[in-house]
């Protein structure tokens, strides 16, 4: 009996922290809504969107709404692996992370998300990676080496060769051709590239 309600402690312990883990970061993302709401509202769209994302992974989990979807994966454990690494493109994303996020061991969770997304998890966050370094490039003034650390490609020729890969052009060029002379961004702001080109 008391073996059991330890258990049962530890286990309401690991909840807490992950509820307030997940707390925490919806918290984060309204302040940053909140701080550029005034300044950057397509920035401020993106925070909120991830924390919806985060939101309704964790009521679909806590509901009961948790079994397998197409290719086996639970709705909320491909809620909370997109939103997770929407909000970490610019550091290192290894699918140790990934498949803990999901509760599945590494081999499990890339066979199964390659099967419900339609591309490896490696595919997916260079396709993620290159879409933001799109919106960076045709919403800001920031260099081309300083796109390619924020989306967490390790240089620019990093991000160039990708770039050129998917687009068939490099960067510089894709930027120009959506720029007016005042340098007034032309074109969609965040353009969406196929499973297909990203996992060439």
């Amino acid at each position: 009996m008391e073996g059991f309600q330890a258990s049962a402690s530890e286990s309401s312990s690991a909840t807490d922290q992950e509820f307030h883990l997940i707390a925490n970061r919806v918290a984060r993302l309204v302040e940053t809504a909140r701080r550029e709401l005034g300044r950057d509202q397509k920035a401020a769209k993106a925070s909120l969107v991830t924390a919806s994302h985060i939101l309704q992974a964790e009521i679909e989990r806590c509901s009961g709404a948790n079994g397998p979807s197409r290719g086996g994966l639970a709705a909320w454990q491909i809620l909370r692996v997109r939103a997770y690494i929407d909000e970490n493109l610019h550091c290192s994303i290894h699918i140790q992370d990934l498949s803990a996020i999901a509760r599945r061991s590494p081999a499990h969770f890339s066979r199964k998300f390659k099967l419900a997304v339609g591309e490896s998890p490696h595919a997916y966050v260079v396709r993620r990676r290159l879409e933001k370094a799109c919106h960076l490039m045709i919403t800001g003034a920031a260099s081309l080496s300083e796109i390619a650390l924020s989306v967490g490609f390790s240089d620019q020729s990093h991000l160039c060769r990708l770039f050129r890969r998917v687009f068939g052009q490099s960067p510089a060029n894709w930027r120009r051709e959506r720029e007016t002379p005042d340098r007034s961004p032309q074109g969609p702001a965040w353009p969406r590239i196929s499973h297909q080109q990203s996992a060439r």
